[in-house]
């Protein structure tokens, strides 16, 4: 397999050929949701970065393993259950559900394996015994299990932060007895009322960061390919993974660390406390749900994304372009276009991290020949349209109708009434009554339809603000 995959890889801050363990296959874990409430616009961009990219490693040809894990035990969600006088389990599934639905409505692909923490509490347990029977860790006299960050020689390798720097920052909480302020816990004492589960320790449950370094190793071994999550991870989530999981295995952990960017909202960081805090469910309240995944991919993974209204009526503006061009273009008969310029142009892009803002061009780029061949070499547009299609599907768009998409509206569209005063305005211009033809368009103008005239007869489609 010819591989020019380059990835940024966070843990050495460069771009780097991509190499698997196991040639023509790739393990991948990503940091999932903990899942105590609706997922919100910032949530998606991580859902959908790390789609696209596994999208684009099965469309190389790779055999794909990706994890993607769910927290369903964690302080949030305890607390969230105990203000709704609700199981905590209830109250997981309830919200694991609400993210399935949101995922299938951003046409975000399932991964192979979604491991809960809840279901590994034994892999969780077996680790932290290791790591304290290595002196990677220790037990407190309240039953709380902490790793000791000092013996891990690497800490701070991923997010470039020296040991000694964390300690004049960290600090020990009311009731925590850490042996150092940088050292985190690996396991939380419990009381018998609480949620919890029995361990060498007493009863308890594990803390946040050694759930992924079990699930991980448990779904993918000791040594990975890529391990993924929102930037906000890499300190101190994803460095703690590392340092737990190379003590307890003595390997080297993930080979490839990818972290996607963050969501801005009107440029300013997203927040409940600012009011500019939205769901998913919010904004697909409001546009439809391919134009929320242009604007996440229309920007390289690693960007800053500043999710606005404006933004996102120009990435309704810009797959209305693409649309209008494959409609119809005949698409679904044409013949495959192999080894073309724009595939390739589209792969040199992609290939370079997963420059989706360049290989969005390679598809206007596409649409603009098409429209200049679609008159005079309808095989070609087709052709060209099959392409867009093959390639947009890489990046989870242009999948669905052209005539669907072009006719779809934030608010309710009467589709019959509009066919049916389309109907009455062609049989008025055949009658040549030019007035009762201007009236009806006029009407439609009203609703927002714009009508266009061809050879083969009127089309129609929402006008965008």
């Amino acid at each position: 397999m010819k591989n020019d995959l380059h990835i940024y890889n966070t843990l050495t801050r460069k771009k780097e050929r991509f190499v698997p363990i196991q040639p023509g296959k790739v393990s991948l874990y990503v940091c999932g949701l903990t899942t105590y409430d609706y997922s919100h616009i910032g949530h998606a961009r991580m859902l959908v970065a790390f789609d696209l990219i596994v999208r684009y490693l099965r469309y190389l040809g790779y055999e794909v393993n990706y994890v993607r894990n769910i927290t369903d035990i964690d302080d949030k969600i305890l607390r969230r259950a105990k203000e709704n006088d609700e199981y905590f389990a209830d109250l997981t599934e309830r919200f694991i559900a609400a993210t399935h639905e949101d995922e299938a409505s951003l046409f975000i692909l399932p991964p192979d394996q979604e491991p809960r923490a809840t279901a590994h509490i034994a892999e969780i347990i077996a680790m932290i015994e290791k790591l304290i029977a290595l002196d990677y860790a220790y037990r407190a006299s309240n039953g709380d299990v902490y790793y000791a960050v000092h013996q891990f020689n690497g800490y701070g390798k991923l997010s470039n932060k020296n040991p000694e720097e964390l300690l004049a920052g960290a600090r020990i909480e009311v009731g925590e007895l850490k042996r150092d302020p940088r050292d985190f816990a690996l396991w939380k004492a419990a009381k018998d009322e609480e949620v919890g589960w029995d361990s060498p320790w007493g009863y308890g449950r594990p803390g946040w960061h050694i759930e992924c370094s079990a699930m991980s190793t448990c779904c993918l071994g000791d040594s990975f390919d890529i391990h993924g999550g929102g930037s906000d991870l890499m300190f101190p989530h994803h460095e703690n993974e590392i340092a737990q999981s190379e003590a307890a295995t003595g390997k080297h952990f993930a080979n490839y660390w990818m972290h996607n960017g963050s969501v801005r909202v009107d440029n300013e960081k997203m927040s409940k406390s600012l009011g500019n805090f939205f769901t998913v469910r919010e904004v697909l309240a409001r546009y439809p749900a391919e134009v929320i995944r242009y604007l996440l991919v229309a920007s390289q993974y690693r960007s800053p994304i500043n999710y606005s209204d404006q933004g996102l009526e120009q990435a309704a503006a810009s797959l209305e372009r693409l649309y209008l061009a494959i409609r119809g273009a005949g698409a679904e008969g044409a013949r495959d276009l192999t080894n073309s310029q724009y595939e390739k142009a589209f792969r040199k892009a992609m290939d370079d991290d997963f420059n989706t803002a360049e290989a969005i061009s390679v598809l206007f780029e596409l649409a603009r020949d098409l429209n200049k061949v679609r008159e005079q070499d309808p095989a070609q547009a087709a052709e060209l349209a099959r392409l867009m299609v093959k390639l947009g599907g890489v990046l989870g768009l242009l999948q669905g109708s052209a005539e669907a998409f072009l006719r779809s509206s934030s608010t309710q569209v009467d589709a019959e009434l509009i066919e049916s005063l389309i109907v009455q305005r062609r049989q008025a211009r055949q009658d040549k009554n030019w007035a009762l033809a201007d009236e009806i368009r006029d009407k439609l103008n009203a609703m927002k339809v714009v009508v266009e005239d061809g050879v083969d007869g009127s089309s129609w489609r929402i006008e965008r603000e």
